[in-house]
């Protein structure tokens, strides 16, 4: 079709990082609502060349939806966006289906048309149920509002970066043809840090941190991971609900790149047996203005009190969070200790094994790193769960702790039955969200062999939350 009478929206990548590294200081700056709201609805009805907007939400189980709303209708309708809820897996029952999008304008990215499409905006949106409060299955929410009431309450921001790990394998759509081919192909033999300037692993993610840059991601370093075909690309630290976010951005961009040159982005903790799998390391303080609170030069690893604190609570809710950090079948063929697995219920600020890591930190960058956390699971009630636990939860009175002896479980089954007997999960989540996540992850553990064995089985790519095949989800 002709494109020479359109004249939609294509910046170029310079004038993307400007613009959204400024929308970004407004967030960071938590401007009023309503005036970042009147300046985005500004922007859109003034911007011409704007065909569409793409508002963004999360399921419970952590997959991204895409709406997009012809941009004069958004702007007559944006305080009463409907869709229904009974179509989403773990969100509402057919009887009782409408829920409402609500827009959080200060979630607003400016994106590359050659990604993206021409004429288009990204909005993240907070799901809202049929009385207008807070839908409790839409955790971005819930992490949201939990923030900013710590926010308000205690002049605490939630930080957290992230360290996704995924691979590029050759062909496109492979993980939905896994149950006909029964293997992933590697397109890099190469490893750690090792690819050539313009090899095909190379370029997918020089084009990747190019889009995240545009995208106001701040990148800090990418490069090829330990196994074949292995990549990480890195950035900078963000307010907690922008961290979960540009998590659900970052896999979503990587996959459209991959997509475009031929290839499948994945990010299934292990998706070849015998190499290292994929993880997503979770770094995570908080800081009070300018004073990062995990810091203290004279502590225990420079760890202050407050921090070895929050990190007790992570470990002693260690068997309640294991399903929220490892929420797929295949995730447990992650944490194998063959493999760097951190599947060790201890501290240790060198031993990667364990699931909570002390990182060499100053009094700017000082944290806590969460290794046990696998790249598929749900960023928000991740980044929920942490903080919730790390700074509300409870302290055991085991003062071995920090050094181990426990073990994160081998098998998905046993992590749901940790997960449905936790009164700290019934607290946190509230006991219908609790047994809705349980349900969802139990129909897929029982596709599977409890066994895991030494080869990926389909049912585990072909049930995964994340990239299932709806025509096959019914044909068990």
């Amino acid at each position: 079709m002709s494109t020479d009478y359109r004249n939609f929206l294509a910046l170029s990548y310079e004038q993307l990082e400007e613009l959204n590294l400024e929308a970004k200081a407004d967030r960071n700056n938590r401007v009023a609502a309503h005036e970042i709201r009147e300046k985005r609805l500004k922007y859109l009805t003034d911007e011409k060349r704007i065909k569409a907007v793409t508002v963004l939400f999360t399921d419970l189980e952590g997959r991204l939806h895409l709406l997009d709303y012809d941009k004069k209708f958004l702007l007559g309708a944006h305080e009463n966006l409907t869709f229904d809820g009974s179509s989403i897996r773990g969100f509402t029952a057919q009887k009782e289906s409408d829920l409402r999008l609500g827009i959080d304008w200060s979630a607003f990215y400016w994106v590359p048309a050659d990604i993206f499409g021409n004429g288009k905006v990204l909005v993240f949106g907070n799901v809202i149920d049929k009385d207008g409060t807070a839908y409790s299955g839409d955790l971005r929410g819930v992490l949201k509002a939990y923030a900013d009431a710590q926010h308000k309450a205690n002049g605490y921001t939630l930080n957290a970066a992230t360290e996704i790990e995924g691979f590029l394998f050759a062909g496109k759509d492979a993980e939905r043809t896994y149950h006909q081919t029964g293997k992933f192909e590697f397109i890099s033999s190469g490893g750690y840090y090792h690819s050539l300037p313009l090899d095909p692993l190379r370029q997918f993610i020089d084009t990747s941190a190019e889009v995240q840059r545009a995208m106001g991601f701040q990148n800090e370093k990418d490069h090829p991971e330990v196994a074949p075909s292995q990549y990480e690309i890195n950035y900078s630290y963000a307010e907690v609900v922008g961290a979960a976010d540009q998590i659900q951005l970052y896999k979503l961009l990587t996959r459209q790149i991959a997509n475009n040159m031929g290839f499948t982005a994945c990010y299934l903790p292990k998706p070849i047996v015998g190499v290292n799998g994929s993880g997503m390391h979770t770094n995570v303080s908080v800081s009070k203005g300018k004073t990062n609170l995990f810091w203290n030069e004279k502590g225990e690893e420079q760890l202050d009190a407050f921090g070895w604190n929050f990190l007790d609570r992570i470990l002693t809710s260690a068997l309640d969070l294991c399903l929220i950090f490892n929420s797929s079948v295949n995730a447990y063929r992650r944490l194998d200790p063959h493999f760097e697995a951190p599947n060790q219920i201890r501290a240790s600020a060198v031993d990667r094994g364990a699931m909570v890591r002390v990182p060499i930190g100053n009094h700017r960058s000082m944290r806590t790193e969460v290794r046990a956390v696998a790249p598929d699971a749900n960023p928000y009630l991740t980044l929920y769960g942490i903080f919730k636990t790390g700074l509300d939860g409870e302290i055991s009175k085991d003062k071995n702790l920090r050094a181990g002896g426990h073990y994160l479980p081998d098998n998905i089954q046993k992590a749901i039955a940790d997960f449905e007997a936790s009164p700290w999960i019934a607290k946190i989540l509230g006991g219908d969200v609790q047994g809705r996540y349980a349900e969802l992850k139990q129909a897929v553990a029982n596709r599977s062999p409890r066994e895991l064995g030494t080869v990926v089985k389909g049912s585990e790519v072909q049930f995964h939350h994340e990239v299932y095949n709806q025509s096959l989800w019914n044909m068990f």
